[in-house]
């Protein structure tokens, strides 16, 4: 099966998961920073049952709903030799635990990579999934999300542990 796409409704708003062939290879936020063409999308199967489709709308909900820590998906991102190393980083970053763009740079080819590791976050065409909301700035400040501050604030809250778990040594 060829390039299709499913839009579905999320507390934070519209999402568009795509699919190519036997793989997830993108999920996007309405309106966020370099969104592509919806032309390139390919077939609108949001009212077809599609089950790559349908799997991956399941556990995005799951999560988002707080019953979900891992995805279990068929993924292939698509991007440079470069941006698929960042990407492969951001899919070891645990559930609930950030990372900074230099603890990433460094393992990509030094802190002076930071920069081009922020371009490479930015880049990630599998939204959540790949949890790019885990990386932060240096000082642990919430530094750009392409699906906007806001998303990654919530996102980053859905994965904080539970109050009366806080500060418990299991």
């Amino acid at each position: 099966m060829s390039r299709r796409h499913a839009v579905i409704t999320t507390d934070l708003g519209p999402v568009t998961i795509v699919a190519d062939g036997d793989a997830v290879v993108g999920v996007y936020f309405d309106a966020q920073a370099r969104l592509p063409a919806e032309s390139s999308f390919g077939t609108d199967m949001t009212v077809t049952p599609d089950p790559l489709l349908v799997d991956a709308s399941d556990q995005l909900r799951e999560y988002l709903a707080g019953h979900r820590r891992v995805f279990d998906l068929p993924l292939r991102p698509v991007g440079t030799d470069f941006q698929t190393r960042v990407w492969d980083l951001l899919m070891h970053i645990p559930f609930g635990e950030t990372v900074t763009y230099g603890w990433i740079a460094e393992r990509v080819g030094g802190k002076g990579m930071a920069t081009a590791v922020g371009q490479a976050v930015g880049s990630n065409p599998i939204g959540v999934i790949i949890p790019c909301h885990r990386v932060v700035g240096s000082d642990g400040s919430l530094t750009g999300y392409a699906g906007g501050l806001p998303r990654k604030r919530a996102l980053l809250a859905l994965e904080e542990p539970p109050a009366e778990d806080a500060g418990r040594l299991f």
